[in-house]
């Protein structure tokens, strides 16, 4: 069988045949899982420029509730791909940075969010043609 570059580009299953992402048992689901996710996505881009605090980060991400922000921290804490530094003041502070694995996220994030930017008018145009019909 010859493979070919766009069935590389395509395929499901990683290089090392570890992992393929159309299994529903395969642990990548989840990784896509919370990439994908509309906070989470949110929190990655806000973080990208550099460090912020938490009340910086509800600001800064219109619409975000107190406490799913937080349930979106901590399980970007816990994938390893945001850091939490408290300090020990009165009142105690605490900031948010991405980590490295985090950070490597951000050129990818960038090209998902130009994309949105460059075809929302396309798909806003998809939209009305479709709930017209």
């Amino acid at each position: 069988m010859v493979t070919t570059q766009v069935d590389a580009v395509f395929s499901t299953i990683s290089d090392d045949g570890r992992f393929d992402v159309m299994a529903a048992a395969c642990p990548t689901r989840q990784v896509v899982g919370r990439i994908g996710d509309k906070w989470s996505l949110l929190v990655l881009y806000a973080l990208s420029p550099g460090t912020l605090r938490f009340s910086q980060l509800r600001t800064r991400i219109e619409g975000v509730s107190q406490k799913m922000l937080t349930q979106t921290l901590r399980t970007l804490e816990r994938d390893g791909l945001v850091s939490r530094q408290i300090y020990a003041s009165v009142p105690p502070k605490v900031e948010y940075s991405l980590t490295p694995l985090g950070a490597s996220l951000s050129d990818t994030l960038a090209a998902i969010r130009g994309w949105a930017y460059e075809h929302m008018d396309e798909i806003s145009d998809a939209r009305d043609r479709f709930d017209r019909a």
